[in-house]
């Protein structure tokens, strides 16, 4: 029991887990706070301000679904020899709360996105526009993941990153790890966003029965 603390406390303290998940999560719901801004709120003036927290957006989105990949820091700490309750009872929690979490935040981020499109183009523009978007965050999330790029990049040091990202995109097994990538990405959106919508109108349902039966 003392070791398993013990490997408990390195593991959160000092070791691989050392405040990566917070991290991620933060960074995760930054695009969903500002959707929130951008794509809900009544005005529909695009002005300059709205572009460049459009942009801040855009920058910031692949962030969310980025913590699908930290399941190599899974297999990390099972190749470290942590012991069989630390990876059950510590690290599989973690990783399934960082994972639904940032994916939850990637869904409704989109569907604000989606319900703005809907309000100022229509309906058909919104399958176009999520498998465009899983698109770009496929190819931010190889960008991270495995050249170690930032979402400030973009401000602090566009041309190595326009550069790379055009060299990058060139090489097959780039482009076959972005298109695997986004197969993923598409399909645990597709399964997400029907769990999301069924709660949100189960929800809806609960209110107004509960208001149908106050009256």
């Amino acid at each position: 029991m003392n070791s398993q603390i013990s490997q408990t406390k390195e593991a959160l303290s000092g070791g691989i887990y050392s405040g990566w998940i917070a991290w991620n999560l933060f960074l995760a719901f930054i695009p969903l706070v500002l959707s929130f801004w951008l794509f809900r709120r009544r005005a529909n003036a695009r002005s300059w301000l709205w572009w460049v927290v459009f942009l801040l957006y855009a920058a910031f989105l692949p962030n969310a679904p980025y913590l699908l990949t930290d399941i190599i820091h899974l297999i990390r700490g099972i190749r470290e020899g942590y012991s069989a309750w630390v990876i059950t009872l510590i690290f599989i929690p973690l990783h399934l709360l960082a994972i639904i979490a940032g994916t939850e935040a990637y869904v409704i981020s989109l569907i604000n996105q989606g319900n703005y499109l809907k309000r100022q183009l229509s309906t058909k523009w919104v399958v176009w526009s999520e498998l465009i978007t899983h698109a770009f965050c496929a190819v931010g999330i190889y960008l991270g993941r495995f050249l170690r790029f930032n979402s400030w990049d973009f401000v602090t040091d566009p041309d190595k990153l326009i550069i790379t990202t055009m060299e990058e995109l060139t090489d097959k097994r780039p482009l076959l790890i972005i298109f695997i990538t986004f197969v993923v990405l598409t399909v645990v959106y597709w399964i997400m966003k029907q769990i999301t919508l069924g709660l949100v109108m189960r929800i809806r349902y609960m209110k107004l029965k509960r208001k149908l039966k106050e009256q």
